[in-house]
């Protein structure tokens, strides 16, 4: 396993369109692993395979056990109902915006054996299946919402949400 450098928003790649994978060999099998390694380091909730430069159709998600979850060629089978909250993106960093997403998800993918399954996901979790599927279409949260806070705009924010007693 290793750790791979996380591109940002600027970088062309994170706008392209990912290819299916087609060989669960152990080339995927390595991606998966330093997907996982990378994710974990960065703290954060989902990471997309275009996200470290590679062009193809893999995500992790971490869900609600706080496991790890891997979808290969995972596609959005069904939605239901709608959120609006604060995301980011680890191409972002140091920016926020809302985003209305559904409020539970329900994805079909491969395991890395190529292996079919589905998986479901409500809240946070329906969320990161949302963003990490789009970041496979070359898609950014950003296109989503109408203001970026920055990490301070974002300290007022909560701070003034708690204050308000929210």
């Amino acid at each position: 396993m290793a750790l791979r450098t996380i591109l940002t928003d600027s970088d062309p790649t994170l706008h392209k369109v990912c290819r299916p994978v087609t060989n669960f060999d152990s080339r995927l099998h390595d991606l998966l692993d330093d997907l996982k390694e990378t994710l974990a380091q960065a703290n954060g909730a989902g990471l997309a395979a275009p996200q470290v430069g590679i062009l193809r159709r893999v995500v992790i998600v971490v869900d609600d056990q706080e496991q790890m979850l891997e979808l290969v060629n995972p596609e959005i089978i069904a939605q239901e109902g709608e959120q609006e909250g604060l995301e980011g993106c680890l191409s972002v960093p140091g920016r926020w915006g809302v985003v209305k997403r559904p409020q539970k998800v329900r994805v079909r993918a491969q395991d890395r054996n190529g292996q079919f399954f589905e998986a479901e996901g409500e809240d946070i979790v329906a969320r990161c299946f949302c963003h990490e599927v789009e970041h496979l279409d070359g898609h950014l949260f950003t296109e989503h919402t109408d203001h970026l806070y920055t990490n301070e705009e974002l300290d007022e924010l909560l701070q003034a949400q708690e204050e308000d007693g929210e």
